[in-house]
């Protein structure tokens, strides 16, 4: 984890260990959000019904940390078994798909070196794309570290990475802001690297984040 050209709460660079883990290949769509606000009536985020935002293959957008919780549990209710935010390790392990040390799934190459870049990023942007328009990263995952930032498990602490646990860190248990990875529609470039760290306050409802679940292997 981490990178030593990146910002300094991305080190030191250092090695963890993750237990195995299933992740969804997309961030979760409006279409999935959609059957959970019909089954329990919680009230729809702010940019639902922007047709910027609201295609139903979009991912959902201006979720609140508690919100992607709320919807982890009831699928969890729905399916059996136990579905939840990613952890930042987790994430970035996923995104990293095994390539360790380079800055991006892709590779070293910034995103606007990328023949996708123009189409995703060209001219003025309004929100994110349809899931998984570009190929996966090499476990079959899509859009890791693009579209949306991804809201993670773990509260957030710039130093964490100075006393982290070596085996499947949770993130310190006390915080303000709620760790996310991953760039977006809107940052693109500044937090696209695997490695790269951002946060927010939980109950904050921004038009580029989302998330995605992952649940553990029985």
């Amino acid at each position: 984890m981490g990178c030593e050209q990146g910002q300094d709460e991305e080190k030191p660079v250092h090695r963890v260990w993750v237990n195995a883990f299933e992740m969804a290949v997309y961030q979760v769509r409006n279409r999935d959000f959609a059957a959970f606000l019909a089954a329990t009536g919680h009230p729809p985020p702010p940019e639902w019904n922007n047709p910027s935002f609201n295609d139903p293959d979009q991912p959902v957008v201006a979720v609140s940390w508690f919100e992607a919780v709320k919807f982890c549990q009831w699928l969890s209710s729905l399916t059996g078994r136990r579905c939840r935010l990613p952890t930042e390790a987790e994430w970035e392990r996923a995104a990293r798909a095994g390539r360790e040390g380079l800055l991006y799934p892709w590779g070293d190459e910034p995103p606007p070196s990328r023949s996708e870049y123009h189409r995703r990023w060209g001219g003025e942007v309004k929100g994110p794309r349809r899931v998984g328009e570009e190929a996966p990263n090499a476990l079959g995952v899509h859009d890791l570290c693009e579209n949306v930032h991804e809201w993670c498990a773990d509260w957030f602490d710039r130093d964490y990475y100075s006393h982290s646990p070596e085996r499947n860190p949770q993130g310190p248990p006390t915080g303000e802001r709620r760790a996310s990875r991953g760039g977006s529609w809107r940052h693109h470039v500044k937090v696209s690297r695997c490695a790269a760290r951002s946060s927010i306050p939980p109950a904050f409802q921004y038009a580029d984040y989302g998330f995605r679940m992952v649940r553990d292997i029985p």
